[in-house]
């Protein structure tokens, strides 16, 4: 997956946090971004840690961006495999050269996929949003559940490939689309054309 490295002044906040985040799920978390509780799977209480980081961590984002998501309330959820920060993703996705920004927002309890194109960073799209507890996975020999959902950006070529199965590719797009991953599961793409978001096909 494509991660955007942190820069400049948020380098230290972003690596102090994933330092503290690589101790073992089982034991105490230090970082006040931090989300734990228990769920029930097959009847039985099972913990869960989720990982965030604030919105401050991403200095690449612009700044109307920024104050967009802090309005929200936004965390910026981080998988159970990540090794740098994630789930914010630069593209152009509106339109071929476009600088667009897609992320994920935690927020109350829920989980957002959030889209800002650059002719209009105030006002994001949402893709979708779901109870983040919805997107709890078991992994290793951990016994604590962690967020499974990714998003990167898919480069035309990228998308072409993952179709290259089917028994008619379509042709290239014309611009970036952007994946939505559950780790180890499936990888769906999502492509914006003719002022409509459409799911891309990979199989027949």
């Amino acid at each position: 997956m494509v991660r955007i490295a942190p820069k400049s002044g948020a380098s230290i906040l972003s690596a102090l946090l994933f330092a503290s985040a690589n101790v073992s799920a089982q034991q105490p978390s230090p970082n006040p971004f931090d989300t734990t509780g228990s769920v029930v799977v097959d009847g039985q209480p099972t913990a869960y840690l989720i990982r965030h980081l604030p919105v401050n961590a991403f200095p690449q984002l612009p700044s109307a961006v920024q104050n967009a998501l802090t309005r929200q309330g936004c965390l910026i959820p981080q998988t159970y495999e990540a090794h740098g920060p994630e789930n914010v993703v630069h593209a152009s996705l509106e339109r071929r050269g476009s600088s667009d920004w897609a992320v994920l927002c935690s927020a109350g309890g829920d989980v957002s996929l959030l889209v800002f194109f650059a002719t209009n960073y105030a006002d994001p799209i949402t893709l979708a949003s779901v109870p983040e507890t919805e997107h709890l996975q078991s992994y290793g020999s951990s016994k604590v559940l962690g967020f499974n959902w990714a998003i990167d950006p898919a480069s035309p070529e990228e998308v072409h490939e993952a179709q290259l199965g089917m028994s008619h590719p379509p042709p290239r797009l014309a611009h970036d689309a952007l994946a939505d991953s559950v780790i180890d599961q499936r990888t769906v793409y999502h492509f914006y054309s003719n002022n409509t978001w459409t799911l891309l096909d990979t199989q027949d």
